[in-house]
């Protein structure tokens, strides 16, 4: 990565700033300079910007997210004038409310559906669906909800599908298999609430086949299952020691645990196992496949690529953009632009850290 210091006049003169998906641009606010980093040795185009253009300097993105706050956030009531705006006259301004909720962090947009209800006595949620249409609307709507309420929101709609495989499965597996252990019992919390059952319930009433498939493979290829089972995998309580208990399953059996899974076959039990120590082991890893194969081929799979970007841009994307480039040789924001468009595509690539 090469380093490049620009210093910004003193008259402040407003230009526009160019950059790439797979470029870094850093905002230093204090030595009034944009410091961009620029891959592969290419010169990238950097303008200066003004003092009094504050929503449009961005701190880094923090840690591996790629989510990007303005280094000056407005007011939540600010915010909320602005998107209300966005909503009146005859269109909608689907560019402004790409802007204001594609730069807010999950605690900023709670303040934001939160003030929206007291200055207006509705729902943000509500006028957003009034307002917007297909997968851009969509996407906005999961983007828009905490955290949690959107996972639980994502394994009712799993758990009503009523495809075949275990493509519906993924979100579950994805809720208990690559979050932290706060977020899976807000995940469960937000369940009840929502839906009057608990999450476990449901699994249990709306999928048999993984867990009847378990007791005959227990039967016909035993020494694999139950050694798998004798490590305590398959127990939730022991998720979130994975690496521990792979290690563990490697030194009392003498191979990977991944490798024994392999040869049990390429039935739907076998393929969910399979997801699942992907998910414990290496999420990013996991999350790169789900872009890879919602874009890959014919058509596009709109709702596992919209998953995958929501839930991922506050954690990891900067680690699923390097696996995705490892495993297919491309640019994951490439990608993107290629198999979407117009708003939706501008909104994704917002939460890919591009500018847009």
């Amino acid at each position: 990565m090469e380093l490049c210091d620009v210093k910004i006049p003193e008259s402040g003169r407003e230009m526009e700033r160019y950059r790439t998906p797979e470029d870094d641009f850093r905002i230093n606010t204090k030595g009034r300079a944009i410091v961009a980093k620029v891959s592969g040795g290419r010169k990238a185009q950097i303008s200066t910007v003004s003092r009094r253009e504050a929503p449009g300097t961005f701190s880094p993105a923090t840690g591996m997210a790629t989510l990007r706050v303005p280094d000056v956030v407005p007011s939540p009531s600010d915010d909320c004038a602005r998107l209300r705006k966005a909503f009146e006259g005859w269109g909608t301004d689907e560019k402004a409310i790409i802007w204001i909720l594609g730069h807010r962090n999950a605690s900023q947009r709670r303040l934001i559906r939160e003030t929206y209800r007291q200055l207006y006595n509705e729902s943000l949620v509500d006028s957003l669906y009034s307002e917007l249409s297909g997968d851009f609307r969509k996407a906005v709507i999961f983007w828009t909800y905490d955290p949690p309420e959107r996972d639980a929101r994502l394994a009712k709609e799993a758990l009503q599908t009523k495809r075949k495989g275990i493509n519906h499965l993924l979100p579950i597996v994805e809720i208990a298999c690559a979050t932290s252990p706060h977020h899976l019992i807000a995940v469960r919390q937000a369940y009840c609430s929502l839906y009057d059952c608990s999450l476990e319930e449901d699994i249990l009433s709306a999928i048999s086949l993984p867990f009847g498939k378990i007791l005959t493979g227990l039967q016909s290829k035993a020494s694999n299952w139950i050694k798998i089972l004798s490590c305590g995998f398959l127990a939730l309580g022991t998720f979130f020691s994975s690496r521990a208990t792979f290690q563990c399953y490697e030194q009392n059996y003498g191979t990977p645990i991944h490798q024994d899974i392999k040869s049990c076959g390429k039935g739907d039990l076998e393929s969910l196992l399979r997801v699942v120590i992907c998910c414990l082991d290496c999420p990013e890893r996991h999350f790169a496949e789900v872009v890879g194969t919602s874009i890959i081929g014919l058509g596009t799979d709109e709702d596992s690529l919209t998953r995958a970007i929501i839930t991922r841009a506050e954690i990891d994307m900067m680690k699923v953009r390097g696996e995705y480039n490892n495993l297919y040789k491309g640019s994951l924001d490439s990608a993107v632009i290629g198999d979407t468009s117009g708003d939706y595509k501008d909104f994704l690539l917002t939460l890919l850290g591009a500018k847009i």
